[in-house]
């Protein structure tokens, strides 16, 4: 049962991102950029060496809260904040390079309004316990 309410609670969520995506390029104006489904798609070598470096302290960072976890259950919180910082340290990169290096800088609005409507969903889910307990 808990795939199942995973599975519906994603395509919720994805469909959810589409729609509001593409409501904001047809205000905006904002043109649809072609991307490799499941590829990094960098705007320089830049971009590239630094996502690089923020992946590896992402690993890093949640490997050290998991562990600090696994040792006191109490600090379940500081799992879900750590996730939300390095998410949010990944999408700001990379909504700082489309803003500043790329052809089309309108599309890091999409970039951060993607950002937070994923931590609103798994905020929402986690707050309403719908997955079961954490």
């Amino acid at each position: 049962m808990f795939w199942l309410k995973f599975v519906l609670i994603a395509v919720i969520v994805f469909a959810l991102i589409s729609l509001i995506k593409f409501i904001l390029r047809k205000t905006l104006k904002i043109e649809k950029v072609k991307k490799e489904f499941f590829s990094n798609n960098y705007i320089n070598e830049l971009h590239r060496k630094v996502d690089k470096w923020v992946r590896r302290l992402t690993g890093l960072t949640l490997a050290i809260l998991i562990l600090v976890q696994i040792n006191n259950e109490a600090f379940n919180y500081l799992l879900i904040v750590g996730l939300i910082f390095t998410s949010m340290l990944d999408y700001g990169v990379k909504a700082f390079f489309e803003y500043r290096y790329s052809e089309v800088p309108k599309q890091a609005i999409l970039t951060v309004t993607e950002w937070f409507l994923v931590m609103t969903a798994v905020v929402v889910v986690l707050q309403m316990g719908v997955l079961g307990s954490f």
